[in-house]
C-alpha cells in the first residue's frame, strides 16, 4: 500500500507540474500575441506601404512597368526592416496589355443605341479595328450552350449571364459557381460558331464596374479565338431585360488587348533566420501582381504588406523565431501562378524543408478566422490553439482550401493556410475599377496581419 502511495504521489505531483507548465505556457503565448495585437494597431507599417503601393505605383499587371516597381518597392521596404537576407527570384510572366478603353452598345432599332460598360477579360484577343457587331444570344451558363446549338449561335455574339448566387454566406462559393463562363466561355462558345463572348461580371451587386479576371483559351489556335469582355451587372441588367422585349437586338464591342512574349520579372522574399531549427522553413506571403483597373488595393496588396508586417512585427516586438520565417510576394499569381510555381520549383531543387505556409488573398477586411488544407494531424494541433484568438473575434477554424500560390509547396504531411476575412464585399471590388486604397480601411487591414502574425508565432513556436 505504501509503495502505491509513493507511486500515486509521484503521479499526482507529475501531473501538477505539467498543467503548471502549460498554464505558464498559455499565458506567455496570450502575452506574446497580445503585444502583436497591440503592435500591429498602434505601430504596424502596413497600410503606409499600401498607401504607397496603390497610389504611387497603382495596378500592377504582371510583366508591366509598375509590376516592376512594386518590386522594387517591396524589396527596399524588406531591406530597411533588418531581415536576415532579402533577395529577388527572377521568374518569367506573360505579358498581356489592355490597350485603349474598351467601348461597347447595343442597338435595339437603327441608329437607336445604349452605351454599356465592358471590359475586355484578360488574356483575351482583340476585336477587329472595326470591332464586332452581331445578333446577340443568351445563356445562363456554359452548359445552355449545346441546347441552344449551333443553328441558334452561328455569327452571333453570345451574352453569358448566369449571376453570383446571393443565397450563399460564403461568397467564394458564389464564385466559384459561375465563374467557369468567363474562364472557358470563349473557348465553349467559338466550338459553335460565336464571334464573340460578352460576360456578366463576377460581383454580387448591381453597379456600374465591369470585373475583368483571368480566361483561357486552352490549345485553340489563335485563329479560332474569339474576343472575351465582361459587362458591368447593370448593364447585364438592362440587356437581359432588353432581350425580353426584342430578341433582334445587335450587340457592338471594341477592344484593342494584345498578348506579348513572356518577359523577366521577380518574386520578392525576406527571411528571419530561425534560432534553433533555421532548416524548417515557414512562409508566408500574398501576390504583387494585380489586375490594371483599379489599384490592386484589396486584390492583393493587401495580402503582401500584411505579409510584410509579420516579419516587420516580429521584429518590432523582439520575437526570435525557432524557425526560418519566410515572406513571399508572388509574381503572376492573376493570369498564370508562375511566382508561385517557380517558389515551389526552386525549393524542391534545394530540397528545402517547409512545414507551414499562410496566404493572404481574399482581401484587407475584417478577419474572421482561417481555413487549413493538408495534414489532419497539423489542424488538429491548430485547433488546440483557437482559444487564444477568441479575445480578437477570430472564430473561424475549418478545413478548406488555402490559396493560389502556396498551393504547389503542398506535400504529404504538410499543413497550408489561407486568412479568412469578412468576404461580403470582397466582390464589389474583385478586378474592377475600384479596387482602390480608400477602400481599406487601416484598422482592419493591422488586424489581419496581427492574425497572421499570431498564427505563425505559434506554428514556430510549437511546430507540428
Amino acid at each position: 500500500m505504501k509503495n502505491n502511495y509513493k507511486v500515486n504521489g509521484k503521479l499526482t505531483l507529475f501531473f501538477i507540474i505539467v498543467f503548471a507548465y502549460v498554464g505558464v505556457s498559455q499565458i506567455k503565448d496570450e502575452e506574446q500575441i497580445k503585444k502583436l495585437y497591440d503592435t500591429a494597431l498602434t505601430d504596424g507599417a502596413g497600410y503606409d506601404w499600401l498607401n504607397y503601393l496603390s497610389n504611387q505605383i497603382g495596378g500592377r499587371l504582371s510583366g508591366s512597368i509598375q509590376a516592376q516597381q512594386a518590386v522594387d518597392y517591396t524589396k527596399a521596404q524588406l531591406d530597411s526592416l533588418g531581415l536576415d537576407k532579402v533577395w529577388l527570384q527572377p521568374v518569367m510572366v506573360p505579358k498581356w496589355v489592355r490597350g485603349t478603353p474598351e467601348f461597347a452598345y447595343f442597338e435595339t432599332s437603327p441608329g437607336t443605341t445604349t452605351n454599356v460598360p465592358i471590359c475586355a477579360i484578360g488574356g483575351s484577343v482583340a476585336t477587329s479595328p472595326n470591332g464586332v457587331k452581331a445578333n446577340i444570344v443568351e445563356v445562363q451558363g456554359i452548359e445552355q450552350l449545346a441546347a441552344l446549338g449551333k443553328d441558334k449561335i452561328q455569327g452571333k455574339i453570345v451574352f453569358f449571364n448566369k449571376p453570383m448566387d446571393p443565397t450563399q454566406i460564403n461568397t467564394f462559393t458564389a464564385y466559384s459557381s459561375c465563374v467557369d463562363q468567363r474562364y472557358a466561355g470563349a473557348l465553349e462558345a467559338s466550338e459553335y460558331g460565336a464571334v464573340g463572348v460578352i460576360i456578366r461580371s463576377m460581383n454580387l451587386r448591381l453597379d456600374d464596374y465591369p470585373h475583368t479576371g483571368a480566361m483561357s483559351y486552352g490549345n485553340q489556335i489563335v485563329s479560332e479565338r474569339i474576343p472575351a469582355a465582361a459587362i458591368s451587372t447593370n448593364a447585364a441588367e438592362l440587356l437581359s431585360t432588353s432581350l425580353k422585349l426584342n430578341p433582334e437586338i445587335n450587340f457592338y464591342f471594341k477592344q484593342n488587348c494584345k498578348q506579348y512574349n513572356d518577359v523577366e520579372s521577380y518574386n520578392v522574399i525576406g527571411e528571419i533566420k530561425g534560432t534553433t531549427k533555421p532548416e524548417e522553413v515557414i512562409v508566408v506571403g500574398g501576390h504583387l501582381d494585380s489586375w490594371d483597373l483599379g489599384d490592386g488595393s484589396h486584390d492583393d496588396g493587401a495580402g503582401c504588406v500584411q505579409s510584410m508586417e509579420v516579419l516587420n512585427l516580429f521584429k518590432k516586438t523582439g520575437y526570435k523565431p525557432k524557425r526560418t520565417v519566410r515572406v513571399v510576394l508572388f509574381m503572376n499569381e492573376e493570369n498564370g501562378l508562375r511566382g508561385g510555381k517557380k517558389y515551389a520549383e526552386v525549393a524542391n531543387a534545394k530540397n528545402e524543408k517547409h512545414i507551414f505556409a499562410l496566404e493572404s488573398d481574399s482581401g484587407g477586411f475584417s478577419p474572421r478566422g482561417f481555413t487549413f488544407e493538408g495534414s489532419n494531424k497539423g489542424f488538429e494541433k491548430v485547433l488546440e490553439w483557437k482559444s487564444l484568438f477568441k479575445p480578437y473575434l477570430i472564430h473561424y477554424f475549418e478545413q478548406g482550401f488555402s490559396g493560389a500560390d502556396i498551393g504547389p509547396l503542398k506535400k504529404e504531411g504538410m499543413l497550408l493556410a489561407g486568412l479568412r476575412p469578412d468576404s461580403q464585399r470582397y466582390f464589389d471590388h474583385h478586378h474592377a475599377e475600384n479596387d482602390t486604397f480608400e477602400h481599406v480601411n487601416k484598422r482592419e487591414l493591422q488586424l489581419g496581419a496581427a492574425s497572421m502574425a499570431s498564427l505563425i508565432y505559434l506554428v514556430d513556436k510549437y511546430g507540428f
